[in-house]
């Protein structure tokens, strides 16, 4: 008898096995609902607790979200806050280690297009698409930083923004590797440093 119930439990446990998964009409069965059925509130939902009966509320008078300050108009915008026109430097300090960042930024976000060196020749021109304009032309040399910024942040012609995907500093970052590129192209003897150059003699 013993092993006529033992054979039954197995064979029980087995058929429920199988069954698991198989299309029913029958609602599950939640011991603890607590997760699946908690009382809140969505998104755009109306209550009647407020006279408004909207769920979403207003945030009071001048408050921000967190992160969200943006006290340095011209460093989030490019644009002199008083002319709202783009600013001539980037307000951030150029060092070693931000322009490897922004080199790093750019050969994931422009190279593909602008190529390396920004002569406009990057792997997605080369297969078809618009060739965007060499960085070293007189005309992009004489765009000022808050210009290739914006660019950079809200896109031109057939160039996507890239607000979303590269943060604020990033893109001035950026741009002061975009002024090394352009300063490469036109490099004179005197724009090499003296230990760098004896190096390069001694080869």
């Amino acid at each position: 008898m013993r092993r006529i119930t033992i054979a039954l439990l197995a064979l029980t446990a087995l058929l429920s096995g199988c069954y698991r998964g198989q299309p029913t009409e029958k609602p599950p069965i939640h011991i603890i609902s607590d997760m699946d059925e908690q009382p809140k509130f969505e998104a755009q939902d109306y209550t009647t607790f407020f006279p408004n009966e909207a769920v979403m509320r207003v945030p009071p008078a001048g408050t921000l979200a967190r992160e969200w300050l943006r006290g340095d108009s011209a460093f989030y915008t490019g644009l002199d806050p008083t002319t709202l026109q783009p600013i001539v430097q980037a307000p951030v300090n150029v060092t070693l280690s931000g322009l490897e960042q922004g080199q790093g930024r750019f050969n994931i976000f422009c190279a593909p297009c602008h190529g390396r060196t920004g002569d406009g020749q990057g792997i997605v021109a080369q297969r078809g698409y618009i060739p965007p304009p060499t960085f070293h032309s007189d005309v992009m040399r004489g765009y000022s930083d808050g210009h290739l910024f914006q660019v950079i942040t809200n896109g031109i012609r057939t160039m996507p923004g890239y607000a979303q995907q590269i943060p604020v500093v990033d893109r001035w970052r950026i741009v002061t590797y975009v002024r090394a590129l352009q300063r490469s192209q036109r490099a004179s003897r005197q724009d090499v440093p003296e230990d760098a150059l004896r190096r390069l003699q001694r080869k």
